[in-house]
């Protein structure tokens, strides 16, 4: 057996993202969350919390994967989700002035900056980080 076999095999028995349940509760329902509270009219206290905690659970989800089973982007998506989460909040206290479009910047920003960092760097460099 290949040793990057081996790495796949052992780190796939270990990935969160290869279990739906997990999966759905701890990045679909953020996600669905996220889209959910852009797409209508809330007040902006209650946008920031949603977003912020959205956020936040997937970013831990990521850093929890990493160490779990050093799945490559999640060492690249963990940090970035939460530093999204720390902007929200920034933003949505005004602390952070991101003009009238704010909302839409920040959700650019993460929709383009999670799908790069989940695809480009697992198609350049393989699925999960040797030991």
């Amino acid at each position: 057996m290949e040793p990057s076999q081996d790495v796949n095999a052992v780190g796939a028995n270990r990935d969160i993202l290869c279990n739906p349940s997990i999966t759905g509760v701890v990045f679909w329902l953020p996600i669905v969350a996220l889209v959910a509270s852009g797409a209508f009219a809330i007040p902006t206290g209650l946008r920031t919390a949603i977003w912020a905690a959205s956020f936040g659970t997937m970013g831990i989800g990521c850093i929890i994967n990493a160490l779990r089973c050093r799945r490559l982007h999640c060492y690249l998506t963990g940090p970035f989700f939460l530093w999204m989460a720390v902007l929200t909040l920034l933003y949505g206290l005004g602390l952070w002035h991101l003009g009238a479009h704010g909302w839409s910047v920040i959700s650019l920003v993460a929709s383009a900056g999670g799908a790069l960092l989940c695809f480009v760097p697992e198609l350049l460099l393989g699925r999960y980080l040797s030991k």
